[in-house]
């Protein structure tokens, strides 16, 4: 089982499950968002028009992606008392439909408060299988128990 970022020392990593995204994943998210650009939606405006010759994930799908697999890493969550929220987000690479990715959390900063531990963790998703491409960083600030 994996430690409670909580319990993590500055500078240790860890790794989420992996993950494949489907075009399900982009239809139901444009669904849920109202976000149908052809960008992600249409395979012919993609081919023709997009700079990637194919559809891309949207960035905030691949992000919200990172958060559930994050929840699905056993002990990582323990003692979560707030998500307090994300700086410095970059969508550095393209996820396209049929990649998997994966996340890699290295804890960057860990401070005590009177409300609790309070963390920063450097948080990136890497396709794994096409040569560990980082496609998204981000900082993530989150609240722990003591």
């Amino acid at each position: 089982m994996v430690k409670s970022l909580r319990d993590l020392e500055v500078g240790e990593e860890i790794e989420t499950p992996a993950r494949t995204v489907t075009e399900t994943d982009i239809v139901n998210f444009a669904a849920l968002t109202g976000d149908w650009h052809p960008l992600h939606t249409d395979e012919e405006y993609a081919k023709k028009i997009g700079p990637f010759g194919q559809r891309i994930s949207h960035g905030t799908l691949t992000f919200a992606i990172l958060t559930g697999l994050m929840a699905r890493t056993a002990g990582l969550f323990d003692h979560l008392i707030a998500f307090y929220g994300i700086d410095k987000l970059r969508f550095t690479a393209p996820t396209f439909i049929g990649d998997t990715i994966k996340g890699k959390i290295s804890l960057k900063e860990k401070s005590e408060t009177d409300k609790g531990v309070l963390i920063t963790g450097k948080a990136a998703i890497v396709k794994v299988n096409q040569n560990d491409q980082t496609v998204l960083v981000a900082e993530l600030k989150a609240l722990y128990k003591p």
